[in-house]
């Protein structure tokens, strides 16, 4: 069993992926202004197998922006309420 958000095989792969991406979205300013999620998993093992998670943000801030683009893709969102 793996631990952590990332399975070892995929480490250095996402590692560099979420560098380049927030590297293109908020180059070197500081304080970041534009946040991102990765999710990667493999086809045919996503239910009951391993979601493989990396983003430039906090965990709390960026769950919270996961829960906001569900409810909006699910159609629950409602503008000025919270998901």
């Amino acid at each position: 069993m793996t631990h952590g958000p990332i399975d070892p095989r995929h480490r250095a792969n996402m590692n560099m992926l979420a560098s380049a991406i927030d590297e293109t979205l908020n180059g070197k300013v500081k304080p970041k202004r534009l946040g991102f999620v990765m999710l990667v998993a493999e086809f045919g093992q996503i239910d009951n197998g391993r979601v493989n998670y990396i983003s430039n943000g906090t965990r709390a801030d960026m769950i919270t922006m996961m829960k906001e683009f569900i409810a909006r893709a699910e159609g629950r969102y409602a503008e000025g309420g919270t998901a």
